[in-house]
């Protein structure tokens, strides 16, 4: 069972409590390029992503915040360090929520006013603590995790200040250690906490760290929003985060493909389908159950209890309807016929 958190609006969205566990990414681009990062925006938006960071590190990128206000259809956060003064002028730019280090964005008199900031104009801080940025004054013999320990600092810290609008992540790049700090801070305290492996790497395995780190830190009840990290295009980052709660049951995105592995049993082109397939629904929203199976042994069960389902045998296909038989197909006309199933059941699901 999920954890019941604070509610925080961020912008629009709202996350914590009973809502939906909200996908979130970063541009990439220069953030004073403006044509090039509200394009990448527009990309990420289009993806799905719910909630965009970016990083604003100097005056010429936060003067450009009211222009991207303009343009964007979803909550702006802010990501500053190391700099107070930017971080007060993004806020005052009208940013949706400002992410900070507090460890690295100078003396508690610096923090203060970034909180101050915050307040007067309603918006919330994620208290971002990363295992490469911890400051040096942590006390190590607690038994807690160096990054659990700061951030319960400087939740103190907020809460000396009575700012309580805030949200937590501590994130490192290993994933034993993040899944641990986690859940010590889940246990500390009740506030949203943004989930993710910090430079989890390239796309393949930077894949497969963050979907076991966050899959196993949400199999848990813990986390309200998600963003994985990989190096290259964010917009691959996306559609990752998704699968990820769709594979949980936290979230529906669209289809679900289930695809045997193939054997000797298989007679057909079967990765050939299921590719296929996949391309041709990768923009639907109907979140419907589709099989693709290769043989015998499991097919013709896989295929009745999905929506859905193709069970192929010697060069022909068995096509399934919720359970029940449709018709028999040669394999050369399994994928449109497929598709004209899927079409008509995503078509009856937009009615109801």
């Amino acid at each position: 069972m999920r954890k019941k958190t604070k509610q925080i609006a961020i912008g629009n969205v709202l996350i914590g409590d009973e809502n939906k566990i909200a996908v979130q990414s970063m541009t990439n681009t220069n953030t004073e390029d403006y044509e090039a990062t509200l394009q990448q925006v527009k990309r990420l938006v289009e993806s799905g992503c719910e909630i965009i960071r970016v990083s604003f590190p100097s005056d010429r990128s936060v003067g450009l915040i009211p222009e991207y206000k303009k343009m964007f259809t979803v909550p702006l956060v802010a990501d500053i360090h190391f700099d107070h003064t930017l971080a007060i002028k993004a806020i005052e730019a009208g940013v949706d929520k400002i992410r900070i280090n507090p460890g690295n964005i100078g003396s508690d008199e610096k923090v203060r006013k970034v909180i101050h900031a915050a307040r007067s104009h309603n918006i919330p801080i994620r208290i971002g603590v990363n295992g490469g940025s911890l400051p040096s004054n942590i006390d190590q013999n607690r038994d807690l995790l160096p990054v659990t320990i700061a951030a319960i600092k400087y939740i103190e810290f907020f809460h000396n200040e009575k700012f309580y609008d805030i949200i937590i992540s501590v994130k490192m790049s290993d994933v034993t250690t993040t899944i641990k700090a986690y859940q010590e801070i889940s246990s500390y305290c009740n506030y949203p906490l943004h989930v993710g492996i910090t430079e989890a790497g390239t796309k393949h395995y930077g894949i497969v760290k963050s979907s076991v780190g966050i899959g196993a830190i949400l199999s848990q009840g813990i986390g309200d929003t998600i963003r994985v990290s990989l190096t290259g295009d964010p917009v691959q980052e996306v559609s990752v985060a998704q699968n990820i709660l769709k594979s949980l049951g936290l979230r529906k995105f669209g289809p679900e493909i289930i695809a045997c592995p193939t054997c000797s049993r298989t007679k057909v082109n079967l990765e050939e389908i299921a590719l296929l397939v996949e391309e041709k629904t990768k923009r639907l929203t109907t979140p419907i159950t589709i099989a693709v199976m290769g043989c015998a042994v499991n097919g013709p069960g896989e295929a009745k209890h999905a929506d859905i389902g193709v069970a192929c045998g010697q060069g022909e296909g068995l096509l399934f309807r919720k359970g029940e038989i449709v018709k028999k197909v040669p394999e050369k006309q399994i994928v449109d016929e497929l598709l004209q199933l899927i079409d008509t059941i995503a078509k009856e699901y937009e009615n109801t």
